[in-house]
């Protein structure tokens, strides 16, 4: 007899359950999801959820319209990425069971803490690093080695004369003509250094060659 009595309660609860949900009329909402802060951007694929039955889900299409069929009184819950979610309800009395609107979603702009990313595993590998680091020259250190003798000498065994240089050049030549020019001009064929400079520079040119060819 209790086993009895207890169906019929729960007979008589869902019947009741079956019978309010029955009351509430069927409707037909159809509507577009924007942006809040400008109607002409369209928000695509909208997530709807009816929370007032679960396991109803509808998505607006690309353009942002929606069409379903829902009750008065129905709790919708609109939601998307990067959006706020906003809850739609239903007004009672729809004239010709037909509900239309436009949905307002608002952006939401999530402020994320800064994330720093180091290429060291461990404080030893930093401390290793750190260690061996070597430290740029400032500006002082670049003029001096810019100037120094080996940067010079370098420098002009690679860099050609500029116009400036041949015309001094030139000049000191011209000098050195008018001045000798009433004196006796030494020959250089008389000059005993400079025949032996040119014996050193043949000899050391051959001693060159020699040991090329016998490599």
């Amino acid at each position: 007899m209790k086993y009895l009595i207890a169906i019929f309660f729960l007979f008589a609860t869902v019947t009741a359950f079956a019978q309010k949900h029955g009351e509430r009329p069927v409707v037909q909402f159809t509507g577009i999801v924007h942006n809040a802060d400008s109607t002409n951007v369209i928000v695509p694929y909208v997530t709807i959820t009816n929370t007032s039955t679960h396991s109803v889900v509808n998505q607006s299409n690309y353009k942002g319209y929606f069409s379903f069929v829902a009750h008065e009184q129905d709790t919708l819950r609109f939601t998307c990425v990067g959006y706020g979610p906003v809850l739609v309800v239903i007004p009672t009395n729809v004239p010709n069971k037909s509900y239309t609107m436009q949905v307002s979603l608002k952006a939401q702009i999530i402020n994320l803490p800064t994330f720093h990313v180091f290429p060291w595993a461990t404080t030893d590998e930093f401390r290793k690093d750190f260690l061996a680091i070597k430290l740029a020259d400032d500006d002082l250190e670049i003029a001096r080695k810019n100037v120094s003798r080996t940067s010079l000498v370098a420098l002009s065994n690679v860099l050609p004369r500029d116009a400036q240089e041949i015309q001094s050049a030139s000049a000191q030549s011209m000098h050195n003509t008018i001045l000798n020019s009433h004196s006796l001009q030494p020959n250089p064929l008389l000059n005993p250094f400079a025949w032996g400079s040119l014996v050193k520079q043949i000899t050391d040119s051959d001693n060159k060659s020699s040991s090329g060819s016998s490599n």
